[in-house]
């Protein structure tokens, strides 16, 4: 009697003085599989994707994904290899202790000793009969701190944990908590006292784990020790606000605005995708009234050039390109676009319109969205990368292993689209389905993140619609007003911009949000939000950094250096040289923003990184260049094949009779928006100086051109 007596007077005995943390109010708790023992795996990396948590487990022992399937691993613990990983009879023999305390071999090292609070904490739960049931779940986790702004570098910071459950209790479960820093060459982590240490000046983040939630701590060490004084900058609403209290906290100086003709060039290319013309140029830096920038916006919003580029811009999100023998479908959907885009129709509208969308193809452009993807999974992926810039494809095998997503979500979202007929004719077909994998059985039809739909529903995309696109979503308006921001400042709050996640925080959460309710507020207009960005001071600013910023790449203290798309490039150098390039079997002078087939003919765009959209073109890098673009631009004929042919600009300026100094003058402000500096002006004239024949002075321009259109101020919108 006496050894069956001893380990419930021990359980008694530590009950009461709480030696594990689970005495509460003075009632002995417990052990709960799920809130207790499945924290005990995460936190010393049993159900990590390298050991047990991997697809198929480590060595015949299989755990859920950092414990994302709770009923799954209590039968691998409990039930499988016929129980013999539990010992009810002898609960200190039992596997599951033998192997994390290596009291037998055990692949992955010890784990914890035979005295550390895990080991007692699972012979407690095996002595009480290893059971399974709950009578609570996790609410919330509460962090603190959450944000944290220090003085000095390598000064120990206390994390604290505490988990609220649905029965109202909570508890401290810092040391079950999970802590990795995203660098941890900048943060150490103390894992045995919880303490983090940041080791180098500027904005970090440690990822907190704890059962299903994954929160992001933000710790701050200014970048200099003297206070940076910016009160006297220009605000020009919220955005300005936002960035410059970021920068006030981190200690970042801020670059000076830009001058008039930096930012003619950059909000023409911006919004146009064009180079500013000479008469247009002239006329802005005539126009004396304090209030031209705000006229040139609203003339470039309104352009035909604004719809022509912001149709490439959807038409990239959509990834529009034609189908195998048949192009009649995406030239519809592309026309649908740009009728669209120039009406000013708000992209909740244009999400319902491709979301709710039947019928012929040919003839009903937002059908063609259905035939992007024909599987349904690949389609639930675009969706959910597109309209709420989620990765929502990680939970296809396991439950999201960094976010809120699980598996129900993906294949729920996947068993909308499993009944649409994906032919050229678009229609709800009767059955349809995808199976689960976890389950083997069908999926349910659900919203992410939300509720599953009823067994009665035939078509759930009302539903799915009208939930994406309601004010209140969460995804959906940060999701479009981050790409916005990434178009016209260089860099997404959050990047990836389809990678939205609790482990991947934006540098300015609270400016991100300001601007989706903004954007929800106004109609979900683009016009309305790029006008916004594009009259702040943030966006205004120069791109050339000072002593004090040059290492900031994202908090925009100052303008970026943005590679021009190779679209907008190849358009850019066809103005320039005067020539325009041929793609494909299209009309001579066609410009390559307006191509609708990603994949036409063009030596040019395929040399400058085009996206032929068959994937997503946001985590493509082509675009900002690469040595196969620069020997193209500095040997190849997209150049040098049209610098000196007749008709080209060159040849006419030297027919008119231009002198060379005026000639070099009309390239510059052609090319780069300005007339040469004093320095450039003297140079040039000098080198021009130097040559005595005419054969000599055009082969020079001809270099000269060639420069001029290789340079890193021309192949950027800076």
């Amino acid at each position: 009697m006496k050894s069956i007596r001893f380990p419930f007077i021990v359980l008694a005995v530590s009950a009461v003085f709480g030696s594990t943390g689970f005495a509460q109010e003075g009632r002995i708790r417990t052990v709960d599989f799920e809130n207790d023992l499945i924290p005990v795996f995460t936190r010393f990396g049993c159900n990590a994707g390298a050991c047990h948590g991997a697809a198929i487990g480590r060595g015949g022992f299989k755990l859920s994904l950092f414990g994302g399937n709770p009923k799954a691993d209590f039968d691998a613990v409990v039930r499988q290899v016929e129980g013999s990983r539990i010992n009810l009879a002898r609960p200190d023999q039992s596997l599951i202790i033998l192997k994390p305390t290596e009291s037998i071999t055990h692949g992955g090292g010890e784990r914890f000793g035979r005295d550390h609070e895990s080991t007692k904490l699972l012979l407690r739960w095996i002595r009480q009969g290893a059971g399974l049931e709950t009578g609570r779940t996790l609410t919330r986790v509460e962090i603190s701190p959450k944000n944290y702004v220090g003085g000095a570098l390598d000064r120990p910071v206390a994390l604290k944990v505490t988990a609220h459950f649905s029965d109202g209790t909570s508890r401290d479960v810092t040391r079950w908590t999970v802590f990795q820093a995203e660098d941890s060459s900048a943060v150490t982590i103390d894992t045995e006292s919880s303490e983090v240490s940041v080791l180098r000046r500027g904005r970090h983040i440690v990822v907190a784990r704890y059962l299903t939630e994954v929160v992001p701590i933000e710790l701050i060490v200014p970048l200099t020790d003297s206070r940076v004084d910016l009160s006297g900058e220009p605000v020009r609403g919220f955005i300005d606000q936002e960035i410059l209290d970021t920068l006030t906290t981190l200690g970042l100086p801020v670059s000076p605005l830009a001058d008039d003709v930096t930012y003619l060039r950059r909000l023409t290319l911006d919004l146009t995708g064009r180079l500013p013309t000479t008469d247009r140029i002239r006329s802005f830096l005539a126009d004396e009234s304090p209030n031209r920038r705000v006229v040139l916006l609203e003339q470039l919003l309104k352009s035909d050039a604004f719809t022509e580029y912001w149709t490439l811009q959807l038409a990239t999100l959509l990834r529009i390109r034609p189908q195998p023998n048949d192009s009649q479908g995406a030239e519809t959907y592309h026309k649908w676009l740009a009728d669209g885009v120039r009406r000013g129709v708000g992209y909740d509208q244009l999400a319902r319109s491709v979301i709710l969308a039947s019928g012929d193809t040919h003839t009903n452009g937002p059908a063609n969205f259905y035939r992007t993807n024909v599987d349904p999974r690949k389609q639930a992926e675009f969706l959910s990368e597109l309209f709420m810039g989620t990765r929502l494809r990680c939970a296809n095998c396991h439950n999201h292993p960094l976010d809120r997503w699980t598996q129900d979500d993906f294949h729920g979202l996947s068993a909308i689209f499993a009944r649409i007929e994906t032919g050229r004719v678009i229609r709800v077909k009767p059955t349809g389905e995808v199976i689960h994998p976890r389950t083997l059985e069908t999926a349910v039809p659900r919203i992410p993140g939300e509720r599953f739909l009823p067994g009665r529903v035939a078509d759930g995309r009302e539903a799915l619609a009208a939930w994406l696109t309601r004010p209140g979503n969460p995804y959906f308006a940060r999701a479009i007003v981050n790409r916005l921001w990434q178009r016209m400042m260089g860099r997404g709050l959050v990047e990836p911009a389809d990678d939205f996640r609790a482990t991947n925080p934006a540098t300015h959460p609270l400016l991100l949000d300001k601007l989706a309710d903004d954007f929800a507020r106004n109609g979900f207009r683009l016009r309305h939000t790029l006008k916004r960005i594009a009259l702040s001071t943030a966006y205004s600013r120069s791109a050339n950094a000072t002593p004090g910023n040059r290492t900031d790449d994202r908090f925009y203290s100052h303008a970026a250096w943005q590679p021009l798309e190779p679209e907008v490039l190849a358009d850019a150098i066809s103005d320039v040289l005067g020539v325009p390039d041929r793609y494909g079997e299209t009309p001579t002078g066609t410009r390559a923003v307006t191509l609708v087939d990603p994949t036409t003919s063009s030596r040019s765009l395929d040399i400058l990184g085009r996206c032929g959209r068959d994937e997503s073109c946001e985590s493509s890098t082509a675009s900002a260049g690469g040595l196969p673009q620069k020997l193209h631009l500095f040997n190849g004929p997209l150049i040098n094949a049209r610098i000196r042919v007749p008709g080209s600009r060159l040849s006419k300026l030297l027919a008119r009779g231009k002198s060379p100094t005026e000639i070099v003058s009309e390239f510059y402000m052609v090319a780069l928006s300005r007339h040469p500096n004093e320095r450039e002006a003297r140079h040039w004239k000098k080198q021009l100086d130097a040559i005595t024949t005419a054969d000599g002075k055009r082969e020079f321009l001809e270099d000269f051109v060639w420069g001029l259109l290789c340079c890193r101020e021309f192949v950027t919108n800076h």
